[in-house]
């Protein structure tokens, strides 16, 4: 469990890069309807979450930032409501809030409005920190949005200041215990793939693969997935982003799986792929070697003051060189025709981690090596993808754990699946 020393350090961090006589303000948000009366299941904010540790929906984070390094925080959470509370599970009480933050001044939510509105109209601050990011233009407004709105009509000489970059920085760069999270997540995403690995068979249906793997993560806590499943088999290994599982695998086709666990707020992103029948044909074979030569070659080569530019163009560099040589291209520079995408992307409390990407290659940087290979006439897809740490004079594969050479898999496959497998590593999670 994250101890709150760490979120603290993250809001320290946070607080040095904000001017002097500056308000910020955070959300937690709020749940999203599905249907009628239904609700999805609440997913905190993730900056939020990465300032304070705090999952609960509609909590609001205050801080002012006076002059030097004078800093005032306040946590405004959700009051007791037996009823709600019967019905929807116990609030956080002020006691749980400041063991998990460290943030001791509380209030209620109904609260912040009026002493936001003191504090915005007093005259002291001149600055207000909201993070306002949109992946889309069109997406809905969030409550930060909601109140940039009210604060732009009510309060005009507050300059609005980006939050959202700030937290970016900070989540670029991944701390020790962190690490340390990602390394338990990834053993969890090794069992759930081994999993799917002894259980494979001709006729095995996606869903039937997906129900291993989420049963398998859901003897490591409740969390389950770190983001919904990639799992495919056959022509479906041409969609990038499939999530149908109504197809079956039969005899001789690769199975690919795109799947992450998380550990304490940690994620993970690992694609395997492996014939449904335990053994590679002479194409897969020749296929997922030119993926494996390439990752491998990468991990010889990442560390600290490579461009992150690099990492991608190198990807597609060397798998073209490979798939020439192995006779599948013409020419190197044609590997655009069998990878269809990138190559690599930051790992962390997102699985495509919000981050500032970076121009060059720090230690404590994660990011996926992602080698993906879509052969449509052959009718073999797959990837080959793990997670990379930059070190400080190299790089680690943290998910090096899970089989990923020919050899590692198809003896892994002949072993069989039995639930009793699983669980074993859990006294160390």
């Amino acid at each position: 469990m994250m101890k709150k020393e760490f979120y603290q350090g993250n809001r320290n961090r946070m607080y040095q890069k904000m001017k002097p006589y500056s308000l910020l303000v955070m959300f937690s948000g709020k749940e999203v309807r599905k249907t009628n009366d239904e609700y999805y299941p609440f997913y905190a904010d993730r900056n939020f979450l990465y300032l304070t540790g705090l999952e609960s929906k509609e909590f609001i984070l205050l801080v002012r930032k006076d002059s030097g390094e004078e800093i005032n925080e306040k946590v405004y959470i959700l009051p007791p409501d037996p009823l709600k509370e019967r019905w929807t599970g116990r609030r956080m009480k002020p006691q749980q809030v400041e063991e998990m933050s460290g943030i001791g001044n509380l209030s209620y939510v109904q609260e912040f409005e009026k002493d936001f509105h003191k504090l915005a109209s007093e005259g002291n601050y001149q600055y207000l920190y909201l993070d306002l990011f949109k992946e889309d233009f069109e997406d809905r407004d969030l409550p930060a949005h909601q109140l940039l709105l009210r604060a732009a009509a009510a309060y005009p000489y507050l300059q609005i200041e980006n939050a959202n970059a700030i937290v970016r920085e900070l989540r670029t760069i991944k701390q020790p215990c962190e690490i340390e999270a990602m390394r338990e997540a990834e053993k969890i995403t090794r069992a759930g793939i081994t999993a799917m690995m002894k259980a494979s068979k001709p006729g095995m249906y996606e869903y039937q693969y997906k129900a291993v793997f989420d049963y398998v993560l859901g003897q490591y806590g409740p969390q389950g997935p770190a983001f919904p499943s990639i799992i495919s088999a056959g022509e479906n290994n041409f969609c990038i982003h499939y999530y149908s599982y109504t197809g079956q695998a039969k005899d001789g086709d690769m199975v690919l799986n795109d799947v992450g666990a998380w550990y304490d707020h940690l994620m993970n992103d690992v694609s395997r792929g492996w014939p449904c029948n335990g053994k590679y044909n002479e194409k897969q074979r020749l296929l997922y070697e030119c993926a494996l030569k390439t990752s491998n070659h990468m991990f010889g080569m990442i560390k600290p003051g490579m461009l992150m530019a690099e990492v991608d163009a190198e990807i597609r560099r060397y798998n073209g060189l490979m798939l020439k040589d192995a006779g599948v291209l013409e020419r190197p520079e044609e590997t655009g025709a069998y990878m269809w995408h990138g190559g690599a992307h930051h790992v962390g409390f997102d699985v495509h981690d919000a981050i500032c990407p970076p121009k060059r290659i720090a230690p404590g940087m994660v990011f996926c090596v992602d080698v993906g290979i879509y052969h449509e006439e052959w009718g073999i897809g797959f990837r080959l993808e793990d997670n990379c740490l930059v070190t400080e004079d190299g790089c680690e594969n943290l998910s090096a754990i899970t089989p990923r050479t020919i050899g590692e898999i198809e003896d892994t496959m002949q072993k069989g699946y039995f639930a009793a497998d699983y669980g074993k590593d859990m006294e160390h999670i």
